[in-house]
């Protein structure tokens, strides 16, 4: 079993940036493909991004592209998502995922992730 933690939401004025984390705890770190989904209410779980094992290939939803960047360190067990220029539809709760498989095909879907953190709240303001 994997256990994830992210952390790191909070209130931030539109044009601003932040940075989210995803501790995990379970082994190998390195063997996991990890993402990043958000949702807010009344709306399906939407994809943000993705990230291979190693770090050597990202992906991202049209949305946030060009502002966020998905990064991981595997010494230090944490992947991270910074947020640049805010945006208030970018006001979600953010959730940490992985699988403990090689990087999926179809990385945007939530279906191809097992384990997940409990939700980080991230709130805009304008």
């Amino acid at each position: 079993q994997v256990q994830l933690v992210d952390t790191g939401g909070k209130l931030v004025q539109a044009g601003g940036s932040l940075r989210l984390s995803c501790t995990a705890f379970g082994r190998p770190f390195s063997s996991l493909a990890m993402a990043w989904f958000r949702q807010t209410p009344g709306k399906e779980r939407e994809f943000v991004a993705a990230i291979s094992p190693s770090g050597t290939i990202a992906n991202y939803a049209d949305p946030v592209k060009g502002r966020f960047t998905i990064s991981r360190d595997n010494a230090k067990v944490t992947m991270y998502l910074q947020i640049n220029v805010l945006k208030p539809e970018d006001t979600a709760v953010y959730y940490c995922a992985a699988r403990d498989r090689s990087y999926a095909a179809r990385y945007d879907r939530e279906t191809e992730y097992k384990y997940w953190g409990q939700g980080t709240q991230v709130t805009i303001s304008s």
